[in-house]
């Protein structure tokens, strides 16, 4: 069954969500669909044979696949016509009829004319890499901003393969044996559905630019207002679910592949008054399309622009450390390279053995260790957090005019208050103080002291200006271990 030989990919200038909602595509999550993985091994690649197949494993599942079939191969480069072997093509077709599957899916990229190959040489679809997570993409999307990214998405990764998605039809002319209305010069149907393909484009992409431009804005005022957190990851590493157990958001929580899609802000108490707004983000995955990282620029944008990042990683997984090494790859990719990154050791509950997390505490020994399924270990984030928003703290004794309500009310609302002395027409309120703190104090009040001295004029004594981030913000790429031995590149 070649692909040419059925409905047009892109037959018309219609949204791409608009025909995945058809009643027909709606059938075929119903039926799943029958499918072969197919991996190949290269030399000197950091993810191994079983790694590849367990994650595309799970990649065919969330896309509504049924797993009949695996098929590997080692070779020192892919081959040209095929991408794999001429052997290995006739093991393939073999195993295809043996286990009556109706789609190959590949964990790598194909070219248009190996996917048409293959096709041809198999009678089956040939789905690469790239076209599954995009499809998983389409179906998860549930917003109108989601939905606008994945079909753009989709439409440059279409764009170059229409050759060989149209290769056998020739040029409507007159005389040809296809109906009434298609006599005359006519034209090839690729070059049509090449102009639809580009004016989609070009509409989509505006709508998208107004949606970049607006949360841009949005951004920009919500990092003015408030200190920001980004929960950052690989996809399926538990951000919904910490995200659901810090604050009221609700987000979508599944043991899927790629459950969050749009971006989620709540705000999160971190106690005495203090907050800060987390976002959830959609997670990154190995190889994931460039294209998709490109249309998803306005969700990618609360990442960009965060105060800190929270790395979550999911110790429990086999291969968590090359994971970790390809969402901090993916930050550098998108420009996230300013924040504070803070890594986060999640589903420590699912370890079977207490050395696989010391192993871990040794290679990163600023790294938090949590569940967010029994809550362990998000008190202790969100003490780092507080010291990532006000930094190094003083238990100060502060003497306020009894007057200064506003000022008072500060001190008892957004610090931890230690004690309290009334003396005269003041009050000496004992409190742990940051410099943020402190500066916000004198909104209320110029006439807090402290030792008899203003507290403006104490500022640079107690808290000399510095970066209060510090070198241990960063997660050097280089402290990531491979299972080969070696180390991965340095991120700085």
């Amino acid at each position: 069954m070649h692909r040419a030989a059925g409905t047009p990919f892109y037959a018309a200038a219609e949204p791409v969500h608009r025909l995945m909602s058809q009643p027909n595509r709606e059938q075929l999550k119903v039926a799943r669909e029958r499918a072969v993985l197919i991996a190949v091994q290269f030399p000197h690649a950091p993810v191994g044979l079983q790694a590849r197949l367990t994650e595309l494993r799970s990649l065919a599942d969330t896309a509504g696949a049924e797993v009949v079939g695996e098929l590997t191969q080692k070779l020192r480069l892919p081959k040209g016509r095929t991408f794999l072997g001429r052997g290995k093509v006739q093991e393939l077709i073999g195993l295809l009829k043996m286990v009556n599957a109706s789609t190959a899916i590949f964990d790598h990229d194909l070219s248009p004319a190996q996917i048409r190959n293959l096709e041809q040489a198999c009678e089956v679809k040939i789905i690469d890499r790239s076209e599954l997570i995009l499809d998983i993409f389409a179906r998860r999307a549930a917003t109108h901003a989601a939905r606008l990214q994945v079909e753009v998405a989709q439409l440059e990764y279409t764009y170059p393969r229409l050759r060989a998605m149209w290769d056998h039809l020739g040029q409507v002319t007159g005389g040809a044996p296809v109906g009434i209305g298609t006599r005359g010069p006519g034209e090839q149907q690729l070059e049509i559905d090449r102009r639809l393909v580009q004016r989609r484009r070009k509409q989509l992409k505006r709508e998208l630019e107004t949606i970049h431009k607006r949360t841009v804005r949005q951004v920009e005022k919500r990092n003015a207002d408030h200190f920001t957190v980004g929960l950052v990851g690989y996809t399926n590493a538990g951000k919904s679910s910490i995200f659901n157990h810090i604050t009221q958001g609700g987000a979508f929580a599944n043991d899927q592949l790629f459950a969050t899609l749009s971006t989620r802000v709540e705000k999160w108490a971190l106690g005495d008054g203090a907050e800060v707004l987390v976002s959830d983000t959609v997670g990154f995955i190995r190889e994931l399309p460039h294209h998709l990282v490109a249309s998803f620029r306005s969700t990618l944008e609360e990442t960009v622009h965060g105060d800190l990042l929270l790395v979550v990683v999911d110790v429990s997984e086999p291969g968590a450390d090359l994971r970790l090494g390809t969402v901090l790859e993916t930050l550098d990719a998108i420009g996230a390279t300013s924040q504070r990154r803070q890594l986060v050791l999640n589903k420590v509950d699912r370890l079977e053995r207490g050395d696989e997390l010391l192993g871990w505490m040794r290679r990163h020994p600023d790294a938090i260790p949590v569940s967010a399924v029994t809550g362990e270990g998000l008190d202790a984030l969100s003490e780092v957090v507080r010291d990532a928003v006000f930094g190094p703290t003083h238990a100060l004794h502060v003497r306020l005019p009894l007057e200064d309500a506003a000022a008072v009310a500060f001190l008892e609302r957004r610090t931890k208050v230690l004690g309290r002395d009334y003396v005269d027409d003041a009050v000496i309120m004992h409190v742990r103080l940051s410099r943020r703190q402190a500066q916000e104090l004198q909104v209320h009040t110029r006439k807090a002291t402290v030792e008899n001295e203003l507290l403006a004029e104490r500022l640079d004594a107690y808290w000399p200006q510095q970066d209060t981030f510090g070198d241990s913000c960063r997660i050097p790429l280089h402290r990531v271990h491979r299972p080969d031995g070696g180390w991965g590149r340095s991120s700085t």
